[in-house]
C-alpha cells in the first residue's frame, strides 16, 4: 500500500511481513530508493534486528567512532539486501542513530520484497 509524501511528489511504501504491518517508509529517489535505518552500534552481533520507529533496525559490532559504524552498516545492508557496495550510500544522519541510505538499482517493490524476506 502506498501513500503520497506531502510536498515532495514522492511516494512512501508501507508493506506487511509476518502478518504484521511494518511501517518502514521506503521513498523513491531519482537513482533508486531511500531506506530509513535505525543504527545500533557496538552490538554483540551484526545484522538486521527488525523494525523500529518506521525504520529498519540494524545492529553492528563497530563502535560509533570515525565513521566505523557507518561503514559497517553499509556492509550489513549490502549483504542483507544482496546488492553491491557501490549500490548502498549513506545520504543522511552521518552522526545520528537515525540514518537514510540510498539503495541504487532497486525499485520500491523489489526492495520491499527483500525487506520482507529479512523480517
Amino acid at each position: 500500500m502506498s501513500a503520497p509524501n506531502e510536498g515532495q511528489g514522492q511516494k512512501t511504501l508501507f508493506f506487511r511481513a509476518n502478518a504484521m504491518a511494518l511501517p518502514i517508509a521506503v521513498t523513491e529517489h531519482a537513482e533508486g530508493c531511500v531506506l530509513p535505518v535505525r543504527a545500533q552500534p557496538g552490538a554483540r552481533r551484526a545484522g538486521v534486528q527488525g523494525e523500529q520507529a518506521g525504520a529498519l533496525k540494524v545492529a553492528v559490532t563497530a563502535p560509533p567512532e570515525n565513521g566505523r559504524a557507518n561503514q559497517a552498516l553499509v556492509e550489513v545492508l549490502r549483504k542483507s539486501l544482496g546488492v553491491k557496495r557501490s549500490q548502498v550510500e549513506l545520504i543522511g544522519g552521518q552522526t545520528s542513530r537515525d540514518k537514510r541510505f540510498l539503495i541504487r538499482g532497486l525499485t520500491r517493490s523489489e526492495l520491499a520484497v527483500r525487506l520482507a524476506q529479512l523480517l
